[in-house]
Formats: C-alpha cells, sequence, structure tokens
C-alpha cells in the first residue's frame, strides 16, 4: 500500500470518527442528561435487541427447574423475594409505577409487557443474576434457587387492568357479524380451560334433570308442606351452592315452582318474590306461575337468550358470555377476533362479571311489554354502561337492596359493592382475584381466601398494611380466623337465603360505630356474638395504632361498658 493510499484511508477514517463524535455530542446535547424524559422509541427498541443477544445461546436455553405452576411453594417464594428486592423499583403489580421507577432512565420496563412475558427462563435468570448496563437493574447476589423462584413469579403477578381506554379500543366493537357457536367450539384449541370450566358452577347453573338426574339435590319422595311438585313438573334445576329452585315449563316459558331447596340447612323454604323486595314484584302478578323466568332470570343464566324466540345457544355461563360471539374467532383464530376481557381496561373488564353479579335495571323498560332484569342486547363487545343501570340508593335508608352506607344487602350484588371500592379505580378486577375457567379454591379464587389478598399486600409494603406483620396490624393471633384480611375487610353480611349470607366487596372496614349508627352489621361482632358493639368500639380505641376518631366516625355513643348498648345480627337487625 502506498504512502498515499494510506494517509487517504486515515483521513476517511478521521472524518468518520469525527462525524461520529459530532453525531453522539449532538445525540447527548438533544436528549440531554435529564432522566425526566422517556427513552425514544428507537433506542428502546434497539436496546430491547441488544438485550437478547447479549445472552449466551445456551443460557438463553435453559427452562427453570423449578415448581412454577401458579400458588407453588416456588412461586410464593418469588413472591417474598420480588417484595423485598423489586417492588420499589417496579411496583407490586409489575407495571413501575413507582417514584424511584420514574425517575430512572431508562424507566424500568413493564414486567407484564409481552416483550418481557416472551424472554425465556433463562434471560430472565441471567438478567437477575448478572443486572444489565447502563439501567438501575442491579445484579443480585443471591443463590441460583432463589434467582428461579423471582423468575418463576415474574411470570404469575397480578392482574391489574389498565387505566386508560387505548387497550379497550381494540376490543370494544360497534358491531360486527359474528355470531353465537356454543362453547363446544373452543373445546379442540383451548382443551385445558375447557376441561376447567365444564366442571365449574358456571358451566352447571341451570341443568336439564332428565339428562342429568343428579342434579336434584334434595330426596323429593320426603314428603314437606311446601313440597307441591314432583320430579316430573321440573324442567330445568337452578343453582347449587346456597340454594336450588326448580323450573316448571308451561309452552315455550318456565315458571319458577313455589318451594326452593336450603342447600346449606337442607330444607325446603317458600319461594316467592314479594313486593318491597326486588323493584320487579310489583309489576307483575302475585303468582310465580305468571312470573316467567325469561325476562326476570333466563338472560345472565345462558348464553344468547333471544327475547323473541325465547331461545338460547346454550344454557349456562358458556365462553361467549365473557368473550362474545365466537363465530370469527372459530374461522380465523387471531387474538382481535374476539374479546379477551384481560386485555380491556379496568371498566370494562370488570363489566364482563357486573353484567350479571349486579342489581340493576335496563336504560330502557319495558322492552316490548315486558320488564326485564337483566342487561338486555349487551354482550361483550359493547358498552355495558349503554344497556344498564345499577339499582339507585339514597344514603341512610335500608332496603331490600342495600344497607343505609351503600354496601349490598343481598347476594348477586357484588358488582354495585365493588365499583365503590378503592381497589376498582386501581385497576384491580373480578379476574385479579377470581378465575371464572375454574379452581380447586372456593368461589373459584386463584388462591385460598386466606392467602389470595397477600398477591398484592403485605406487611410494610406499598399497598400495606403499614405495619411489621400481619399480627401487629389485625391484633389477632397468626391463622386465627380474626387475622384474614377478608374477615375484617369482606364480611358475610349479604342475603342469599335465611342465614346465609356472602361476603361483601366493598373492602370496607365497617366499625362497631357504623353498626350503632346506621344497623349495618360489622365484622367484629360477627365473630364475637357475645360482645356488644360498644364493647367492640373500646377495644378498636385501645389498639394504639387506630384513630380513636375513625373508629368512633358515625357517632356512636361512648364505649361505657356493656350495658345499654344493642348487639347488631348478620341481616342489620338488632337483637
Amino acid at each position: 500500500m502506498t504512502a498515499k493510499r494510506a494517509l487517504k484511508i486515515a483521513g476517511a477514517g478521521a472524518l468518520l470518527l469525527l462525524v461520529l463524535l459530532i453525531g453522539l455530542y449532538a445525540l447527548i446535547r438533544w436528549e440531554g442528561s435529564s432522566t425526566r424524559e422517556d427513552a425514544p422509541a428507537l433506542e428502546a427498541n434497539v436496546a430491547q435487541w441488544l438485550l437478547h443477544y447479549t445472552v449466551p445461546a445456551d443460557v438463553r436455553a435453559m427452562k427453570n427447574p423449578l415448581d412454577v405452576g401458579s400458588g407453588s411453594a416456588e412461586v410464593e417464594a418469588g413472591h417474598a423475594v420480588y417484595t423485598r428486592k423489586c417492588e420499589i423499583c417496579h411496583a407490586y403489580d409489575g407495571g413501575g409505577k413507582t417514584e424511584i421507577g420514574s425517575g430512572e432512565y431508562p424507566r424500568p420496563p413493564d414486567l407484564r409487557s409481552d416483550s418481557v412475558q416472551r424472554m425465556s427462563d433463562g434471560e430472565l435468570f441471567y438478567h437477575l443474576k448478572n443486572g444489565i448496563r447502563h439501567t438501575g437493574m442491579p445484579a443480585w447476589t443471591l443463590p441460583d434457587r432463589q434467582l428461579w423462584q423471582l423468575s418463576a413469579y415474574l411470570r404469575h403477578l397480578p392482574r391489574i387492568a389498565p387505566p386508560s381506554t387505548e387497550v379497550a379500543a381494540e376490543q370494544i366493537s360497534s358491531g360486527g357479524a359474528a355470531h353465537y357457536v356454543g362453547s363446544a367450539a373452543c373445546k379442540d384449541c383451548h382443551t385445558e380451560i375447557y376441561d376447567r370450566w365444564r366442571k365449574t358452577r358456571m358451566a352447571k347453573v341451570v341443568r336439564d334433570p332428565r339428562a342429568h338426574p343428579d342434579a336434584i339435590l334434595p330426596d323429593l319422595s320426603k314428603p314437606d308442606p311446601l313440597l307441591t311438585f314432583t320430579k316430573d313438573d321440573i324442567a330445568l334445576v337452578y343453582g347449587s351452592k346456597w340454594k336450588q329452585r326448580y323450573f316448571k315449563q308451561v309452552g315455550d316459558d318456565y315458571f319458577a315452582l313455589p318451594a326452593q331447596w336450603d342447600v346449606t340447612h337442607k330444607l325446603w323454604r317458600a319461594y316467592f318474590v314479594k313486593n318491597g323486595s326486588d323493584w320487579w314484584a310489583p309489576l307483575y302478578p302475585p303468582d310465580n306461575m305468571q312470573r316467567p323466568t325469561g325476562p326476570l332470570c333466563d338472560g345472565c343464566h345462558s348464553v344468547n337468550y333471544d327475547i323473541d324466540t325465547k331461545k338460547v345457544t346454550e344454557w349456562n355461563v358458556g365462553c361467549e358470555r365473557c368473550h362474545g360471539p365466537g363465530s370469527d374467532h372459530v374461522k380465523h383464530p387471531a387474538k382481535p377476533s374476539i374479546v379477551n376481557p384481560a386485555k380491556l381496561n379496568y371498566v370494562q373488564a370488570s363489566d364482563t362479571c357486573i353484567q350479571c353479579h349486579s342489581q340493576g335495571q335496563p336504560l330502557s323498560n319495558p322492552i316490548k311489554g315486558k320488564y326485564y332484569d337483566w342487561p338486555v342486547g349487551f354482550h361483550m363487545g359493547k358498552q355495558l354502561v349503554d344497556f344498564w343501570r345499577l339499582e339507585d340508593h339514597k344514603l341512610g335508608e335500608l332496603s331490600f337492596t342495600h344497607f343505609p352506607d351503600g354496601t349490598a344487602h343481598k347476594n348477586r350484588m357484588q358488582g354495585n359493592d365493588f365499583v365503590q371500592s378503592l381497589m376498582y379505580t386501581r385497576g384491580v378486577t373480578c379476574f385479579s382475584c377470581h378465575d371464572a375457567h375454574g379452581t380447586d379454591n372456593d368461589a373459584m379464587l386463584i388462591k385460598p381466601a386466606k392467602e389470595i389478598c397477600s398477591t398484592c399486600h403485605g406487611p410494610n409494603t406499598q399497598n400495606g398494611p403499614h405495619a411489621p406483620t400481619i399480627q401487629a396490624h389485625t391484633h389477632h393471633a397468626p391463622g386465627s380466623a380474626g387475622s384474614e384480611c377478608v374477615a375484617c375487610h369482606m364480611p358475610k353480611i349479604e342475603q342469599t337465603i335465611a342465614d346465609v349470607n356472602v361476603r361483601a366487596h366493598t373492602f370496607r372496614f365497617i366499625t362497631p360505630a357504623d353498626s350503632e349508627a346506621m344497623k349495618i352489621p360489622n365484622a367484629c361482632n360477627l365473630c364475637h356474638t357475645d360482645k356488644t358493639t360498644a364493647w367492640a368500639t373500646a377495644a378498636l380505641k385501645s389498639w394504639g395504632d387506630r384513630s380513636p376518631w375513625r373508629v368512633a366516625r358515625a357517632t356512636a355513643p361512648e364505649a361505657k361498658g356493656d350495658e345499654g348498648h344493642s348487639e347488631v345480627g348478620p341481616t342489620g337487625k338488632s337483637n
């Protein structure tokens, strides 16, 4: 190579270096040193690509060697590590919306995002172990087992819905030509989910005793004054957990027979909706055989009830009750072709369940001469608010549907409760806690009731309780009924039949003083049935971590012992 040629190459190289330095300087001046701005999309995408290829191929191929199933001991151990090490930047739900995270550059990624969840087990492990340069992600000096536990937990972060409507717009449509095909059409592609669902009560709300002889729980051969019908009169059986009702078919309508089975107490009780209870009672003749279940029940106990033909695609809460018409998805099994409630914002996501688990009325009633007790015309893919309004309540009044403070008074009002809660406004949805496809836990909870709240809450964590231990927060012994979150924040006060109640879903702590002022049951006296509200108020005031003003906020009389104060029973009535 001649000296002249070498000089040209060196000059070109120097010029290129100068251009790069000038470009880098310009970029730094343009971006500045501030961490307040989000990383540009190009920078983020390049970084994501480089991040993937910095992990050795053999590590990327590694599989988590632990039990990574939801609720496993390994996942729960990973949750504990996450709370200690990760929550401060990534938030309890992995969303990264924290004070520290909002000031980092680049921002902590949303650990629930597709870009993170697409990472292999090995990639997650590698980044946890070695950290990521030029970010706030440190290399954790933890035993490998804990790192695997943590990476396992990252696959099971809390299911929190986004507050914005951006995602919902992709899922909610104004209409479309899709039609209903029935849950059986989902079986081949979603076998595991289908097999779980078909064992749930959702799949067995309404059953034909001719096809399912075991559907009828009581022995109809045993005489009872209330039992005025026979098995031959029963066309459909409704319910199996708390109560069971029986429908007789007359023409193309069904009617509720006059007795229902109390599953808890194993006895017959009369069934008739009196005036002053459900809003529709005075609008129908006072006779069960003149109150068809079509307008009053069947819209929620079926898929695609047609008010003109009185036909259904299928009885029970099938797949399309929550996902909308499925014909397009069957033809083109891609995500955008059917509604996925998990992709909706917090309002539409919870409306999946609120459409039936609420007390309310259609916006226009009557419809074609009949009064309906379910949101006629609504299906997933539409806006529930365009078809349904929740039952009105005047604060301070005790009604069939509400306690004076607005808490629901009866079953099937979980939606009325939930929309009042702080949980709801923070993006918690019904399926943050429940899995309608079925679990082995009561109420299809994703974890047992005594563990479910710890998915998002824990001592001295962002979501509280702000106490060193659960015992310090509850003032009850560990493992006792009083130490369970649901005992105080979800008391069983909402009537389903007789003295059988279900849990409230406002998550408010109802004080004994509230009971004195508004005759709403409180959690303390539901357990301490031998004590008065005055005793319970005095006990709460003695807890140093509780404000005496808050525990007595309903202006209850001062606690002066047990004398002269009422006891409030589980229905809100004084005993």
